[in-house]
């Protein structure tokens, strides 16, 4: 194992000096384990393990290439190793804190540069909200596409990508949560607009708040419904 370690380090420094770029063609598997002093089977492991990591992509038939290396990409396993702690209760409290960690501040950030084709995009998943307030699934996705939409304001790709990863698969929660608790949609409404409001004044200070109220709203009712044990099995934090 510490070999394949040591080979998968030397690759990724090959990527890291430029030697490897994005998108590159990595040589075919005999050179480039002549290149790097491995056994081909010690090369052939590196290429599996970082391929598993999405820095290399295995074209059949045409070879190993570098991916994008874009933030998208390489922490795209993070929404997948959110789905396998929702049965975790104390793992998901967890992530939530994570969220009100950094959401505030993404829409913070949003509000200082948000373009007026943005805003625009936000105020159409709000009020297809407002629309959709009898039809639980339907209010959930278009809170989901809000939620992207204003943290996509950022420009920053990275913190776009843990957000998703962290909150952007809890959607079947939010339907169940929606579907038990008659009040949920007003709230929810409610604290989308307050963060549109502060949105469109380009107020970071008040997106913040009006943020923070809401992720803070989301982690004290999973608290509480964790703490009964009600919460259904596979299922993740409600928004």
């Amino acid at each position: 194992m510490l070999l394949t370690d040591k080979a998968i380090e030397q690759i990724r420094e090959l990527i890291r000096t430029g030697a490897l770029p994005p998108g590159s063609k990595l040589p075919p598997e005999p050179v480039l384990a002549a290149q790097l002093g491995l056994s081909r089977n010690l090369a052939r492991e590196a290429v599996k393990a970082l391929a598993v990591a999405r820095v290399l992509e295995v074209r059949r038939g045409d070879g190993t290439y570098v991916t994008s290396l874009q933030p998208s990409v390489l922490l795209e396993g993070l929404g997948g190793a959110v789905e396998l702690l929702q049965s975790d209760a104390a793992a998901l409290r967890d992530l939530v804190e994570v969220r009100r960690l950094l959401e505030p501040a993404a829409t913070a950030l949003a509000a200082t540069r948000i373009s007026d084709g943005q805003l625009a995009e936000v105020k159409e998943h709000l009020d297809a909200m407002r629309e959709a307030r009898d039809d639980v699934e339907r209010l959930n996705a278009h809170d989901a596409a809000f939620h992207r939409a204003v943290v996509s304001a950022t420009g920053n790709e990275t913190l776009l990508t843990l957000l998703e990863g962290i909150s952007g698969r809890t959607l079947r929660a939010r339907v169940w949560r929606g579907l038990t608790d008659a009040h949920a949609a007003a709230r929810t409404l409610a604290e989308h607009e307050a963060i549109f409001n502060a949105l469109s004044a380009r107020d970071a200070a008040l997106g913040q708040a009006a943020a923070l109220l809401h992720v803070s709203s989301t982690e004290q009712w999973l608290r509480e419904h964790l703490g009964t044990g009600e919460s259904p099995p596979g299922e993740a934090a409600a928004d």
